[in-house]
């Protein structure tokens, strides 16, 4: 394990020296501090950042926007019943499983099970969705489906409704407490 007090810079350098400019000729970046003679380059406050286009409207305002990106989206890993076919998993198929296998990168917000392809194998499949088709071709090779239900995401919105209401109530709850007599 490195330690921050031991770290050297790697063979050959890997540390640059601050370029000094405007320190004299001999330098070779005096004068003009190496920005050239004169000119909208060579001024203090020139706008060189990354989309500037000369003072003319730059691209990524003359180009129309529209829609937004939903943050509540649901997005399922979707697979094939053709892919399952393959697998050589044994038991129930999950999302865990065709990630182990490989046939997936990552199970996202759920699975989704689709009818592209041939199954003549019975397995049982554990998804959050599943396709007319995918449950037909399952169902005929004998296989089983288990829904998995999807827990709504939550808005900023509601989540503040709730603890305001959760406030609210235990207020009430400490109030009446209060104001019943002590036998």
């Amino acid at each position: 394990m490195h330690e921050l007090s031991k770290l050297t810079p790697p063979q050959g350098g890997g540390v640059k020296e601050k370029k000094r400019v405007g320190r004299g000729q001999a330098s070779g970046l005096g004068k003009t501090a190496g920005r050239g003679g004169k000119g909208q380059k060579a001024r203090t406050g020139n706008m060189n950042f990354i989309g500037f286009e000369g003072g003319q409207m730059p691209i990524q305002r003359r180009v129309p926007k529209r829609g937004f990106t939903n943050h509540f989206r649901v997005e399922y890993a979707v697979v094939n019943v053709g892919l399952l076919e393959g697998l050589e998993a044994s038991g129930t198929i999950t999302a865990e499983t065709l990630e182990q296998a490989g046939a997936i990168k990552r199970h996202k917000d759920g699975l989704k099970i689709l009818g592209d392809g041939e199954l003549k194998k019975a397995i049982t499949v554990r998804a959050h969705k599943v396709s007319a088709s995918a449950r037909e071709k399952i169902e005929k090779a004998g296989g089983k489906i288990e829904l998995i239900e999807i827990v709504p995401r939550k808005t900023p919105q509601e989540r503040k409704a709730e603890e305001k209401a959760a406030a609210a109530a235990a207020k009430k709850g400490a109030k009446s407490v209060v104001d019943s007599p002590a036998t």
